[in-house]
Protein backbone atom coordinates (compact mmCIF):
# COMPACT_ATOMS: atom_id res chain seq x y z
CA UNK A 1 0.00 0.00 0.00
CA UNK A 2 1.34 3.42 -0.89
CA UNK A 3 1.00 6.73 0.97
CA UNK A 4 -2.23 7.62 -0.86
CA UNK A 5 -3.73 4.23 -0.01
CA UNK A 6 -2.86 4.65 3.65
CA UNK A 7 -4.46 8.10 3.59
CA UNK A 8 -7.67 6.77 2.02
CA UNK A 9 -7.85 3.91 4.49
CA UNK A 10 -7.08 5.92 7.63
CA UNK A 11 -9.49 8.73 6.76
CA UNK A 12 -12.24 6.18 6.10
CA UNK A 13 -12.09 5.07 9.75
CA UNK A 14 -14.67 6.65 12.10
CA UNK A 15 -13.77 10.16 13.33
CA UNK A 16 -10.23 9.93 11.91
CA UNK A 17 -8.39 13.14 11.09
CA UNK A 18 -5.12 14.05 9.40
CA UNK A 19 -2.64 16.68 10.46
CA UNK A 20 1.05 17.47 10.02
CA UNK A 21 2.57 18.26 13.45
CA UNK A 22 6.09 17.29 12.36
CA UNK A 23 6.10 19.08 9.00
CA UNK A 24 4.23 18.77 5.72
CA UNK A 25 6.14 15.59 4.81
CA UNK A 26 4.82 13.65 7.84
CA UNK A 27 1.17 12.55 7.95
CA UNK A 28 -0.28 11.96 11.43
CA UNK A 29 -3.66 10.21 11.61
CA UNK A 30 -5.62 10.75 14.79
CA UNK A 31 -8.86 9.81 16.48
CA UNK A 32 -10.06 12.06 19.27
CA UNK A 33 -6.81 14.00 19.05
CA UNK A 34 -4.68 10.89 19.72
CA UNK A 35 -2.36 9.57 17.02
CA UNK A 36 -2.83 5.99 15.79
CA UNK A 37 -0.73 6.03 12.60
CA UNK A 38 2.03 8.14 11.11
CA UNK A 39 3.61 8.14 7.65
CA UNK A 40 7.11 9.62 7.54
CA UNK A 41 8.92 11.70 4.97
CA UNK A 42 10.55 8.63 3.40
CA UNK A 43 7.23 6.75 3.14
CA UNK A 44 7.66 4.45 6.12
CA UNK A 45 4.62 3.92 8.32
CA UNK A 46 4.39 3.56 12.10
CA UNK A 47 1.29 2.48 13.98
CA UNK A 48 0.03 1.32 17.36
CA UNK A 49 -0.33 -2.43 17.97
CA UNK A 50 -1.36 -4.65 20.85
CA UNK A 51 1.27 -5.97 23.24
CA UNK A 52 1.07 -9.43 21.66
CA UNK A 53 1.24 -8.12 18.09
CA UNK A 54 4.24 -5.99 19.04
CA UNK A 55 6.13 -9.05 20.28
CA UNK A 56 5.20 -11.18 17.27
CA UNK A 57 5.91 -8.54 14.62
CA UNK A 58 9.23 -7.41 16.08
CA UNK A 59 10.52 -10.87 17.01
CA UNK A 60 9.73 -12.33 13.58
CA UNK A 61 11.28 -9.34 11.81
CA UNK A 62 8.07 -8.37 10.04
CA UNK A 63 8.33 -4.91 11.61
CA UNK A 64 10.78 -3.01 13.74
CA UNK A 65 10.13 -1.04 16.91
CA UNK A 66 9.03 2.45 15.91
CA UNK A 67 11.57 5.17 16.68
CA UNK A 68 10.55 7.20 19.74
CA UNK A 69 7.29 5.25 20.11
CA UNK A 70 8.40 1.66 20.75
CA UNK A 71 7.87 1.94 24.50
CA UNK A 72 4.18 2.60 23.73
CA UNK A 73 4.07 -0.55 21.53
CA UNK A 74 4.27 1.06 18.11
CA UNK A 75 5.90 -0.68 15.14
CA UNK A 76 7.45 0.70 11.98
CA UNK A 77 7.47 -0.61 8.42
CA UNK A 78 10.20 0.92 6.28
CA UNK A 79 8.23 0.10 3.12
CA UNK A 80 4.51 -0.57 3.62
CA UNK A 81 4.32 -1.83 0.01
CA UNK A 82 6.15 -4.96 1.22
CA UNK A 83 3.06 -6.01 3.22
CA UNK A 84 -0.18 -7.34 1.73
CA UNK A 85 -2.73 -4.51 1.58
CA UNK A 86 -5.40 -6.43 3.49
CA UNK A 87 -3.01 -7.27 6.34
CA UNK A 88 -1.84 -3.66 6.65
CA UNK A 89 -5.46 -2.47 6.49
CA UNK A 90 -6.34 -4.81 9.38
CA UNK A 91 -3.44 -3.50 11.47
CA UNK A 92 -4.36 0.13 10.82
CA UNK A 93 -8.01 -0.50 11.71
CA UNK A 94 -6.84 -2.22 14.89
CA UNK A 95 -4.53 0.71 15.70
CA UNK A 96 -7.51 3.04 15.34
CA UNK A 97 -9.64 0.80 17.59
CA UNK A 98 -6.93 0.58 20.28
CA UNK A 99 -6.54 4.35 20.46
CA UNK A 100 -10.28 5.01 20.23
CA UNK A 101 -10.82 2.54 23.08
CA UNK A 102 -8.53 4.60 25.32
CA UNK A 103 -10.53 7.79 24.84
CA UNK A 104 -12.91 8.88 27.57
CA UNK A 105 -16.47 7.67 27.35
CA UNK A 106 -17.66 11.24 26.73
CA UNK A 107 -15.14 11.79 23.92
CA UNK A 108 -16.13 8.50 22.27
CA UNK A 109 -19.79 9.49 22.59
CA UNK A 110 -19.12 12.96 21.13
CA UNK A 111 -17.29 11.38 18.19
CA UNK A 112 -20.00 8.79 17.62
CA UNK A 113 -17.72 5.87 18.42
Amino acid sequence: MDRAGIKRLCLSLPAATLDHPFGEDHDAYRVGGKMFCMVGAQGGVSFKVSDIAYEVLTETGQARPAPYLARAKWVNLADPADWPDDELADHLATAHAIIAGKLTKKTRQDLGL
